[in-house]
């Protein structure tokens, strides 16, 4: 399970980000992979109302967005926004990055896309306010619960302290370890326990693309769902992009991994090979499968192959069931 932190507080050291990291931390001791984005050092340029992304589901703007936050939500399991709160709401340069989700809105709303890990994402809230009014916090709840829409999660709860202000207030605070763990057990709890999947091809930019969307449709409760590339290409196979689409299945920001750098961070259980003369080495303590499909080709082939894959894996999930 992958949880990402979004830190929104201009201060390095400040309370905001103690909290976060403490969270991030209890993550990891629960067994997930943690990443941590500074908000406030990324190249996050504000929305421009392009309107491309309701037509055509991008984005035109060049900056972190585009390069690395985008796939990150899509890869997490867990998403944790943290901020400090400026005037009853988030920081600016966090809301940049909430109004930037528009993009994922519109592949959502605008053009009927389903992203595989939709169903099973969780979001979460931290936030700390200088004051004890009783609104402190209505403003943020009412602008996180669309963002968490907009990028496919659950808002499942939040954690806000008020009258934190000075440096080490939130450290000081009496009751955060058991609150962070009691919030951290809760948003996890439906992702322990899985068992992780990988499915390698040759360039993961296709078959096990293709099966790995359709597992996590289908099986993303049960199944920690990885996917990798003996020789990872630098970007998806687009044929494969189109047919996934016409299935209302959307694989945009997803990226390639190779497997040497999959098995260095996850040790999954399983290991599927997905082509037909891709021989995958998987460590001996590792069980192994092998699927044979034919290499992708042009379109009509491209929709066999997709199809003769979502059967497989619905035949995959019955025989683990």
């Amino acid at each position: 399970m992958f949880v990402l932190g979004l830190q929104g507080s201009p201060r390095k050291k400040g309370n905001t980000r103690f909290l976060l990291s403490e969270f991030l931390e209890e993550a990891q001791r629960l067994g997930a992979q943690t990443e941590m984005i500074e908000v406030c050092q990324k190249k996050i340029e504000p929305c421009m109302e392009y309107i491309l992304c309701e037509k055509k589901g991008i984005c035109p703007i060049d900056d972190d967005m585009k390069h690395e936050i985008y796939p990150l939500l899509r890869k997490a399991d867990a998403i944790v926004v943290a901020t400090p709160i400026f005037f009853y709401n988030t920081t600016a340069q966090l809301k940049a990055l909430i109004d930037r989700s528009q993009t994922l809105w519109a592949r959502k709303y605008k053009l009927h896309l389903t992203d595989p890990n939709r169903k099973w994402r969780r979001g979460y809230t931290l936030a700390v306010g200088a004051t004890r009014g009783k609104n402190l916090f209505e403003g943020l709840h009412l602008t996180m619960k669309y963002f968490y829409d907009a990028v496919g999660a659950e808002y499942v709860g939040s954690l806000t302290y008020r009258e934190i202000e000075k440096p080490g207030d939130m450290e000081r605070h009496p009751t955060l370890d058991i609150d962070v763990q009691a919030a951290v057990g809760t948003l996890l709890a439906p992702f322990r326990g899985r068992n992780k999947a990988l499915f390698v091809c040759r360039d993961n930019a296709c078959l096990s693309q293709m099966a790995g969307a359709f597992t996590q449709i289908l099986a993303g409760d049960k199944l920690d769902v990885l996917t990798a590339g003996i020789k990872p290409a630098e970007k998806l196979n687009p044929i494969m992009v189109e047919v996934m689409q016409e299935k209302g299945i959307d694989m945009g920001f997803r990226q390639t991994v190779s497997m040497k750098t999959m098995l260095e961070d996850e040790k999954p259980e399983l290991v599927i090979s997905m082509g037909s003369n891709d021989a995958v080495a998987a460590p001996d303590d590792i069980a192994q499968e092998f699927w044979q499909f034919s290499e992708p080709g042009d379109l009509d082939a491209m929709r066999r192959l997709r199809d003769a894959i979502e059967a497989r894996v619905v035949a995959f999930i019955q025989e683990m069931a």
